[in-house]
């Protein structure tokens, strides 16, 4: 009985099916559109309170209370959509995994157990992809937008130099892209033969395996170090122009520099997340790609 009801609420990938981002997509549409739509309206509400609370300090101060009695309540509702966002989630990307590893098992045929064992952990991340880094993308984008709509409406310099480091990212992480892959190509290489090399009870070939793992992530890593500094220079260049801007320029109240500087701050954290989500989206890919093609056992 049990197995009938798994059966009933997990649907399978077909023989034929691709293994991509795109078959989850379509295959559990129902329960990805569901805890996506929770994740916007989580994201919506937590967009809006650095507004709130500026709103609050300057109500406060002026011994009125309306805002901050919104305020409460805006948290209250989202304590409810974030726990049930969290109970469903859990539910629904295991039913992913389930299938995929699933399918990937009946596909491996000759293959050797520790190329099928390491695709299928790769094959994983797909759906540690659609479960973590596409709901952090929403919400990163959902706040983007929102902080330079914010910062726009308080000064439009404060939003053009918002827009011109994300710009700025966005340009820094496109010329390093091609890099990635190939450096994530290097590294999953490298994994798949993890399984053999320890059956080989070897520990010179051990050891060399092992020193080959610390050599792509050692390369991976630097290449995510200098990215991402450059990132950083470029956002946190826009947060001291805002800061400078908003304190000295605009005769903002106490509420409205808080707002304003919130709002930058977040922008950049925000911000980080989509060139994260883009680097994973490359791994993805060359993923994609290993898991789609036979390698018989030799």
């Amino acid at each position: 009985m049990k197995g009938d009801i798994e059966k009933r609420d997990e649907p399978l990938l077909l023989i034929g099916d691709r293994l991509s981002i795109g078959t989850l997509l379509r295959v559990f549409r129902f329960k990805i559109v569901v805890t996506w739509t929770l994740t916007t309206l989580e994201t919506a509400m937590l967009a809006f309170f650095p507004l709130l609370m500026g709103r609050s300090i300057d109500g406060l101060l002026g011994d009125e209370y309306t805002a901050f009695y919104q305020l409460i309540a805006a948290m209250a509702v989202l304590i409810v959509v974030a726990t049930g966002r969290r109970v469903y989630d859990t539910r629904a990307y295991g039913s992913m995994r389930v299938a995929l590893g699933r399918a990937q098992a009946h596909r491996a045929g000759e293959e050797a157990v520790s190329v099928t064992n390491a695709r299928v952990l790769m094959g994983r991340e797909l759906v540690d992809f659609l479960e973590e880094e596409a709901p952090l993308s929403i919400t990163g984008l959902i706040q983007v937008v929102v902080a330079i709509a914010v910062l726009f409406s308080f000064h439009g310099l404060l939003a053009l130099a918002a827009s011109i480091a994300a710009a700025v990212m966005l340009g820094i992480y496109g010329l390093s892209a091609r890099r990635f892959f190939t450096l994530n190509s290097d590294l999953n290489e490298q994994t798949e033969a993890q399984v053999a090399t320890l059956e080989s009870r070897d520990l010179s070939k051990v050891t060399a395996h092992l020193v080959g793992l610390r050599r792509h992530e050692v390369r991976l890593s630097d290449t995510e170090s200098v990215v991402y500094a450059l990132i950083f220079i470029a956002l946190l260049t826009m947060l001291g122009f805002n800061l400078w801007f908003a304190a000295t320029q605009t005769g903002a109240t106490p509420g409205e520099i808080f707002s304003i500087v919130t709002y930058s701050y977040e922008f950049i954290q925000m911000s980080v997340i989509l060139p994260m989500a883009l680097q994973n989206l490359t791994r993805l890919a060359e993923i994609t790609e290993r898991i789609n093609k036979a390698r018989p056992a030799t």
